[in-house]
This record gives structure tokens, C-alpha cells and sequence, in this order.
């Protein structure tokens, strides 16, 4: 790897910084479970960690105003009976995570954006599909209310959330145990990297491999792989000789990459995290005590070296927050959660600038918390980019709205269109026809009530009479 090659570049000077101790949230004990999962994720409300949960798995929410130490009480999202494996945050809606686990399920969650007095344990829908366990979940880019989960059966199931219903099962693809699961930025693709070292670029909804590429990574440590704003697709692996190394791919073109560099001889399998704002990429190394960024760029070599920061402890896991959480009155760039063994260190990336104004080439317009399309209109074929919002006078998070338990949408914070169905016998959303059915059900068990409670005054009559002496 080449740090010789001086070039013009915004991002040349980006360095990290770890937040001061006050800061940083500490005493929470983050699983131990063997796992390449990041065990993290965050938004501009929330840190949710997987941690240690004795019978069952469990994770922690803290609002992010929340740090110090955490009180050993502190409620939990219980409800799985295995371990946690996964989460992560609804980009529309950010009070609402998913978990996957070892007990085949995945749930999803509605946290609310108060401290609960006890633990969180009924989750707003269960989905069942897998039959062995789930190790990888993700939310479409654009889609309400789409959820992708990976599982140990090399099964990839496709959710419908707000309904609870399966949408698509790609179930012949993937001959082995699957590493990741990536979508590219309008959520009409998917990259997958598997135990058989292939890397897959799929169209989920035509059900269709359109590229793919054996050992992209000559090694047999685990790859993974992400897409690039341009549909190109960053690689992360092994050589034969196990040094670490990074690739860049034209799925177009997949025989020859555009970029192939060697790194180090540590076994920590590289986690990718993009910021396609910026089209730089932060690759962290479970069991490293460092993150290093890179730039990808239209000139050779493709993907630039641009720092590394470094710290004392190994990291256990990585949570990456979106662009609309960061403080961009301070040039920050990025924001990582880092996990050690009990706490979590959040690190600064910022650009040193002495101007106050705002830096529109740092901080241009990022996807929004607004979905592009609903779940039926992706599924039948539409695609769309994602709304973009500007940083300019900060972001505010949307406050937390009751769900509303409809038939088409459970997790959609606005009424959907048409007539909302309310747990009434009087729905105003019955049909004509349905609603006489149950009028006519409801006489027919009128007149059941009472001829039996004819019969029954007939027969105690007739008792009083015996008990008479009458007859």
C-alpha cells in the first residue's frame, strides 16, 4: 500500500478524535457472542448495543444525550430466545430497529423516546421464515417498511414489515453460508459475498444472479463486499498468503478489478462502512485498534489513502451513524461507535476549516428520513433515488409518533391512504356486504339468546312445580 503520492484532495486532512471521557458510555457489558456482526447501531437519536443477556439474547438502547456510566439496571429489548445477532435502525423512521438471532426470528422494535421503567419484550411484529439462524438484517435504502434478512440456511428472505408477510425468498443462489448482504444506493440491487467464495450481484426482484465473481480474494478468510454511489463494488479479504486486501470492482467487467491493494498480516476480518456523500470508505478490523479511510475516486489508482487513526484498545465492534446525525457547524464528517470490551467510545472525523460557515462541499445534501417508494410500488418494479435533505441549519430528529396498528402498515408513522381501520365491530373501511353479514350474525345469535332463554324459564317453571307437589 502506496502512502508516497501527494494529491489534491478536500478530504486530505481528515482526522479522527475520540470524544472526552464524559462522553463515552461505559459498564455495558457487549456480547461475546463469535460473530462478524458490528454489534452496534446508531442513528441521530440512538445507540443500540447487542449485549450479554443470561437466557435469551438481548440488546441496549441509550438515547445519545445518555452517556456516563450505565446503571446495571438499565431496561433491556428482550424477547428472543437465543442470542442477538444483528440490528439495525429504519432509515424512515428512527424509533423503529430490527434484530436478528439464533433462535431463527427476526423482530422489530418500537422504542420509544423516553427511558422505559422496565424492560422492552413485545416486539411490533415477529417474521418467521428461516429455519436455522439469522446473521444478517438490513432495511431498504428507499422502500418503507422493506427488510432483508440472511440467514445460516443460506436463505435470503425479503419482508414486507408493515404487514408481517414474506415478499421474496431468494433461495437458489447461494450454495453456502452467506458473509454479507449489500444494497446499492436506490435499493434495486443487491451484492452478496458467500462461504463459496463468490461475490453475487443481484436483482432481487426478477430473482436473477446478473454478475458474479469467483475469489474475487484468493484467501479463505471470509470477503465482503459494498457498492459505490457509481455501482461500482468495494471488496474486502484475504490473499493466499493472509494480508489482508481491498479490491475495486466493475461488476460490468467483473474479470479484472479496477483497484487490487494488499494492507497487513492481521486475521481481523475488514468491516466496510461507505459514506457515499463523500465516496470515502472507513474499513475497521474486528479485534483492531484502528480505522482507516479511503477515498475512491476516477483516477488511478482508484482508491486513496488517506489516514489511519489508531487508538489503545482493540474494538469489538463499529457503529457507523448517518450523515443527518452528524454536527456539521464542526466540519464532522463521520461518526463511529466504537465497542470495547465495557464501553463505547464514539470518534470524530472532521476537516479542519477556520471558517464558521457552512461547507457546502463537506456537507452536500443526504438522504432524508422521507421514503421514495412504498413497499408494493418497489415490489412491482419501481425504483427511485432517495429524497435528499440539506444539513445546512442542522437536523432535527422527528419526534417519536404512536404507531398506528393498520392492515397494510403497521410501522408507517402517517395515516395511510383511504380509510383507516380502527379495532371497532363498526369499521368504516367494511365493505357493504360484510358489514350485512355480520348485522344478519348478530340477529341470528339474538334469537338463539332467546329461545334459550325461553327454554330455560320454561324448565324452571316446571321445576318449581315438581318442587310443589303439584303434579
Amino acid at each position: 500500500m502506496s502512502r508516497r503520492v501527494v494529491r489534491q484532495s478536500k478530504f486530505r486532512h481528515v482526522f479522527g478524535q475520540p470524544v472526552k471521557a464524559d462522553q463515552m458510555y461505559e459498564d455495558i457489558r457487549v456480547s461475546k457472542v463469535t460473530c462478524d456482526s458490528s454489534f452496534c447501531a446508531v442513528n441521530p437519536k440512538f445507540v443500540a448495543i447487542i449485549v450479554e443477556s443470561g437466557g435469551g439474547g438481548a440488546f441496549i438502547v441509550l438515547p445519545l444525550a445518555k452517556t456516563g456510566r450505565v446503571d446495571k439496571n438499565h431496561p433491556l429489548v428482550t424477547g428472543h430466545t437465543a442470542p442477538v445477532l444483528d440490528i439495525d435502525w429504519c432509515p424512515h423512521n428512527d424509533n423503529v430497529i430490527a434484530s436478528a438471532s439464533e433462535d431463527t426470528t427476526v423482530m422489530v422494535w418500537q422504542i420509544p423516546d423516553y427511558v422505559p421503567v422496565r424492560n422492552i419484550t413485545e416486539p411490533v411484529v415477529t417474521l418467521e421464515g428461516h429455519s436455522k439462524r439469522v446473521s444478517i438484517i438490513s432495511w431498504h435504502p428507499t422502500a418503507r417498511n422493506v427488510l432483508l434478512s440472511a440467514g445460516c440456511d443460506n436463505l435470503v428472505i425479503l419482508w414486507n414489515v408493515g404487514t408481517g408477510e414474506m415478499l421474496l425468498a431468494l433461495d437458489d443462489m447461494h450454495t453456502d453460508l452467506i458473509y454479507n448482504v449489500g444494497w446499492n444506493r436506490n435499493g434495486s440491487l443487491l451484492v452478496t459475498t458467500c462461504k463459496d467464495k463468490k461475490v453475487r450481484v443481484i436483482d432481487p426482484r426478477k430473482q436473477q444472479i446478473i454478475a458474479e465473481r469467483f475469489a474475487p480474494h484468493e484467501g479463505l478468510r471470509p470477503v465482503r463486499a459494498i457498492f459505490t454511489r457509481e455501482g461500482h463494488i468495494f471488496t474486502t479479504g484475504f490473499t493466499r498468503m493472509s494480508q489482508r486486501e481491498l479490491g475495486l470492482w466493475d461488476p460490468n467487467n467483473f474479470e479484472e478489478p479496477i483497484a487490487l491493494q494488499e494492507m497487513d498480516t492481521s486475521n481481523g476480518v475488514l468491516l466496510p462502512f461507505y459514506d457515499a456523500d463523500s465516496s470515502i470508505v472507513y474499513l475497521c478490523g474486528k479485534g483492531d485498534s484502528s480505522i482507516r479511510y479511503f477515498e475512491i475516486t476516477h483516477e488511478a489508482p482508484y482508491v486513496h489513502y488517506l489516514n489511519t487513526y489508531s487508538s489503545k484498545e482493540p474494538q469489538r465492534g463499529m457503529g457507523f451513524m448517518p450523515k443527518r446525525g452528524l454536527d456539521v457547524s464542526k466540519c464532522e464528517i463521520a461518526r463511529f461507535f466504537k465497542l470495547h470490551e465495557r464501553k463505547c467510545e464514539p470518534i470524530v472525523m472532521t476537516v479542519p476549516r477556520k471558517s464558521d460557515l457552512f461547507q457546502d462541499d463537506l456537507s452536500p445534501d443526504t438522504p432524508g428520513p422521507e421514503p421514495a417508494l412504498e413497499a408494493d410500488e418497489w415490489l412491482s418494479g419501481k425504483d427511485a433515488e432517495p429524497i435528499l435533505i440539506s444539513l445546512r441549519d442542522g437536523y432535527v430528529p422527528i419526534k417519536n409518533r404512536e404507531l398506528k396498528v393498520v392492515k397494510k402498515n403497521i410501522l408507517d408513522s402517517k395515516p395511510p391512504p383511504g380509510p383507516r381501520r380502527r379495532h371497532s365491530t363498526c369499521d368504516s373501511d367494511f365493505s357493504q356486504p360484510a358489514l350485512e353479514e355480520v348485522l344478519e350474525e348478530i340477529r341470528a345469535l339474538k334469537e338463539t339468546v332467546q329461545a334459550q332463554e325461553k327454554r330455560i324459564s320454561d324448565l324452571e317453571n316446571k321445576l318449581g312445580q315438581f318442587t310443589n307437589g303439584t303434579d
